[in-house]
């Protein structure tokens, strides 16, 4: 069944995530490359500045630094860990090229969802904040467009309880778990009508549906303030590791660069045949990197759109910093490390499985710690995901339902038992899954940035001219 299951699934993601797509994503980026002159290179350390110096006064309801938090929650996550690793092993080493060049132009996407998020925004009486593409959609293109922008949530509903959110999440998790503390299967049990699994794998899925319940509950400042602490601290503790991992094969570096690049256009002479064409390389790259940065989704905006501040140009520019942290920094290093170990060469590896040999060959220390810092990683990527993805996907319904409580706490509730869920999905299947509401969910948000790109790059100008005359501190 789960073979049928399988093809039927590889034969949708093909259709949504056929050249058109990949054109559309990357064709926009580019636009907005080249009319705001290059602006994700020219003022990229303004915009890390100002990512960790939170704006005084302005409507919303987090911090500028807790809305990046926020998004970061939701986009550095098994992405990271198991996107990378998947890609590769699909796509040859070239997919990590092509994840960097979709990060790049996908930086000034992610400039102008930010950028648009906070003008179009609608803040009530008690500072609460709603905004994203179905609010660009509708007030920025005209009721007209309404209809496209309940589209947009739909579809980001269906990411956030089928997609990134919840199983492509939760599966990493257990299978992270289960591969250190049961690899052999030693305390297997049979789950009724699904199959055989190990009690780590039953048990991580209680304790983390308990946790995600636990936070969920206090809504969007709950999810901030747990992200403003545990986004940091991961990311500063899987690069510290990957930068080890680097440093300690320093000498390799430079060969897998030559193979990511020479696998980006000629992919059979790095793999054999093996991965197939270049089409299909940048194919999973792309795919892949906006599956990890999100840039182009229209996910970033609605955590952009909840931030204290005056200025949308300034919102813009810290959302941007998003995708240059998790792409071009995290996923680098990630990519770097499976390649110069020759992890993604190693036969009858999946998902995490290839990380995990990754760490084992290139980490100067026992093998049983390298695997589980690495566990441990994975395990907080994941769960700050879960969080992230709950609030877009709750936005997305109170845009739909007119904000009714009832509807949105039954869907909390659907959404914790597909955390549960999860683990019991296959691999293969939930990547599958995940991909192709990615793709759907990205179609009316490209059609949104096309379409307000004149006025992204108007409010641009005349914030910058404004900060030149010094009007902005």
């Amino acid at each position: 069944m789960w073979d049928s299951i399988n093809k039927f699934l590889e034969h949708v993601d093909d259709l949504v995530w056929g050249t058109p797509l990949m054109v559309l994503i990357l064709t926009g980026g580019i636009l907005l490359t080249i009319r705001m002159g290059v602006l994700q290179i020219r003022k990229l350390p303004l915009a890390l500045k100002w990512m960790v110096k939170n704006e005084e006064g302005g409507e919303g309801e987090v911090t500028s630094f807790g809305a990046l938090c926020t998004a970061l929650s939701a986009t550095i996550g098994t992405g990271n860990i198991v996107g990378v690793a998947t890609a590769i092993g699909t796509g040859g080493p070239g997919a990590l090229f092509w994840m960097e060049v979709a990060a790049f132009f996908g930086m000034a996407t992610k400039y102008a969802e930010g950028l648009l998020a906070v003008k179009y925004r609608v803040v009530d009486e008690e500072n609460h904040a709603l905004g994203g593409p179905f609010y660009y959609i509708e007030r920025g293109m005209g009721e007209k467009w309404k209809w496209l922008a309940k589209i947009f949530a739909f579809f980001g509903i269906c990411v956030g309880l089928f997609g990134i959110g919840t199983f492509s999440q939760v599966n990493g998790i257990s299978s992270a778990i289960n591969s250190f503390f049961d690899p052999d299967m030693n305390w297997a049990v049979e789950v009724p009508g699904i199959g055989t699994y190990s009690w780590t794998v039953v048990i991580a899925s209680l304790i983390l549906s308990a946790c995600v319940a636990l936070v969920l509950i206090g809504g969007i400042k709950r999810i901030a303030n747990v992200s403003q602490i545990v986004v940091p601290f991961m990311a500063v503790i899987y690069i510290v590791i990957t930068v080890s991992l680097l440093l300690c094969n320093i000498t390799e570096i430079p060969q897998a660069a030559v193979t990511i690049v020479k696998g980006a256009f000629h992919p059979k002479a790095v793999t054999g045949g093996v991965a197939g064409t270049m089409i299909i390389a940048m194919q999973k790259g792309v795919a892949r990197g906006i599956f990890s940065n999100e840039a182009g989704l229209g996910s970033a905006p609605i955590a952009a759109a909840a931030a204290k501040t005056k200025e949308p140009v300034r919102q813009g520019l810290i959302s941007m910093t998003g995708t240059f942290i998790d792409t071009i920094v995290i996923c680098t290093m990630t990519g770097l490390s499976i390649v110069l170990t020759g992890a993604w060469q190693a036969e009858g590896l999946e998902g995490v499985e290839v990380t995990t040999y990754a760490f084992k060959q290139g980490l100067p220390i026992p093998e049983s710690v390298s695997a589980f810092l690495l566990m441990l990683c994975l395990v907080f990527f994941a769960f700050t995901t879960i969080l992230g993805w709950d609030y877009y996907s709750e936005r997305c319904l109170e845009y739909l339902s007119g904000g009714k409580k009832k509807t949105i706490l039954v869907y909390r509730w659907l959404y914790i038992i597909a955390v549960f869920i999860g683990p019991y999905m296959t691999v293969k299947a939930v990547w599958t899954i995940a991909d192709i509401f990615n793709g759907l969910m990205a179609i009316p948000n490209m059609i949104a940035i096309f379409a307000l790109s004149g006025v992204v790059v108007k409010e641009t100008k005349s914030f910058f001219e404004r900060h030149k005359k010094g009007e902005i501190k």
